[in-house]
């Protein structure tokens, strides 16, 4: 099975690039750009990976992006993850990068935009791996900022194809930043934002009715609500779902108990992605796996997931 799943194509709409920095190639570049660490080595990182919600994730998750500083390690962490895909068999990606983690911290946009522009393109020429980037709104910081990350980057419109939201997402509801999502939008640039992973279903509802998206990342607390289920059934609303970090993060206590199968069998658009592989243990190919192993997914229902990911593409 895990072969039968590896050579399925699919698509992969639910990744952070910062998320896929594994501890092999995030201690090189704190050697290259001589950043000091807090762990003594590998193994110590890996045994930080103990996370009890999203807060303790995305704290670790922002040391280990301090050691990103040039074009160089941009392309190189952008790359790296593009080789995964080649082997997974991912032919199209729509990965999001969080400019102001790196603004904040001294790094100019364009030295990030760049470098992993160029990796998507490479990714593109040499890998056959089709692609196109979302800028991503860290929402806890104030949507002032988010403004401000939004003109920085107009001048770079042609290097990504949409806007996102993401970060911490309790206490911080979407409706928080309608102004610079409808300023995206009079830009021509699509939406989608983070919802419904710890937050409740009302933060999918302001997300849809508010921010205009296209899509709903995570979208798992849905099933809380009937009257949204029926809305993303009826409309046909996809979600990027993410099992592995769902479960890592506690949303769910264990796969077993997710509800990717059951959302899927009453017709919601599902899509199976990885969020963050370095931190939570798998790609897409091993998203896909543990459903199997824990659910018992069918061969039927593994096709519908990597046929609804084609699908629910922006970059058409």
């Amino acid at each position: 099975m895990y072969d039968w799943l590896n050579a399925l194509p699919k698509a992969e709409l639910h990744l952070h690039l910062e998320g896929s920095l594994e501890p092999e190639l995030l201690f090189r570049l704190a050697q290259r750009n001589g950043v000091a660490l807090p762990w003594p080595d590998i193994d110590a990182l890996r045994g930080a990976y103990n996370y009890h919600n999203l807060q303790e994730f995305l704290d670790l998750y922002y040391m280990g992006a301090d050691v990103l500083r040039t074009e160089r390690d941009f392309y190189d962490l952008t790359w790296a993850y593009l080789q995964k895909c080649r082997e997974q068999n991912v032919v199209h990606t729509e990965p999001f990068f969080d400019p102001q983690t790196h603004t904040d911290r001294g790094v100019p946009f364009e030295v990030v935009v760049n470098g992993i522009s160029q990796a998507l393109e490479d990714g593109r020429k040499q890998l056959g791996v089709t692609s196109g980037l979302i800028l991503s709104f860290l929402r806890h910081l104030p949507e002032e900022q988010a403004m401000r990350t939004l003109e920085a980057a107009l001048p770079y419109r042609d290097a990504f194809i949409a806007v996102g939201l993401d970060s911490s997402e309790q206490g911080f509801p979407p409706r928080l930043f309608q102004r610079v999502f409808d300023r995206a939008r009079a830009e021509g640039l699509p939406a989608v934002a983070h919802a419904g992973e710890e937050g409740p279903p009302e933060y999918i509802w302001e997300a849809l009715d508010l921010l205009k998206v296209l899509r709903i990342d995570h979208g798992v607390r849905a099933a809380e609500d009937p009257e949204l289920i029926a809305r993303l059934i009826d409309e046909q609303i996809p979600l990027t779902v993410c099992p592995l970090s769902n479960t890592r993060l506690r949303v769910f206590d264990h796969m077993r108990d997710h509800n990717i199968l059951s959302l899927l069998d009453a017709g919601v658009k599902v899509t199976v992605n990885s969020d963050d592989p370095a931190y939570f243990g798998g790609y897409v190919n091993e998203n896909f796996h543990a459903l199997y192993e824990h659910l018992g997914m069918s061969q039927a229902q593994a096709q519908a997931l990597a046929d609804n990911s084609l699908d629910a593409r922006i970059a058409k």
